[in-house]
């Protein structure tokens, strides 16, 4: 596993960010979208991808699909999946040919929640590490620790932190 210090990653993430968020929200007006994962922690290593949070009522969810789909991401396989959560990745295949391909520079990842649902959680994890650098260096210092490991493994120590944090065992 590979990672990048901020200053290699973040602006390009952000240029995206911005790019996709104004899309989203064409297709989604009433959808909460914001920046999560890495790229959205101010002085956090990362695999050098983006992350995308965009919640909706229940009842639009599968609209919200639809919709999403049509802006190029397909549906993330091998993920957790629940009529609360649907997680997409950017599909190379859907804008082949166009302007938008300039999008494929970087893994682009869109979280798909259920407004109010336990999911809101990303949002709280980066406010946490943006708001207490301690924990944001502790965040980092797995993710390095983590170089030798395979996926499955570096995303079940970085699930254990996470879920520690979250349960206020800081």
């Amino acid at each position: 596993m590979r990672f990048l210090e901020p200053e290699q990653y973040q602006h390009l993430a952000e240029r995206h960010y911005d790019i996709l968020s104004k899309r989203i929200r064409l297709v989604l007006p009433l959808a909460t979208v914001e920046h999560i994962g890495s790229s959205a922690i101010h002085g956090a290593i990362s695999k050098g991808d983006l992350d995308i949070y965009v919640a909706v009522d229940v009842m639009e969810l599968k609209a919200a699909v639809a919709k999403i789909e049509r802006l190029g991401f397909r549906v993330k396989q091998g993920s957790l999946r629940t009529e609360s959560l649907c997680p997409f990745e950017l599909d190379p295949n859907a804008n082949k040919g166009r302007s938008t391909n300039a999008l494929t520079e970087i893994d682009i990842g869109i979280q798909l929640v259920a407004r109010n649902s336990q999911f809101e959680f990303f949002l709280k994890f980066r406010d946490m590490l943006n708001a207490n650098p301690q924990l944001r260096d502790r965040y980092n210092l797995l993710k390095l620790s983590s170089v030798s490991l395979d996926a499955d493994d570096y995303r079940k120590i970085k699930s254990e932190f996470i879920e520690s944090l979250l349960d206020g065992n800081q």
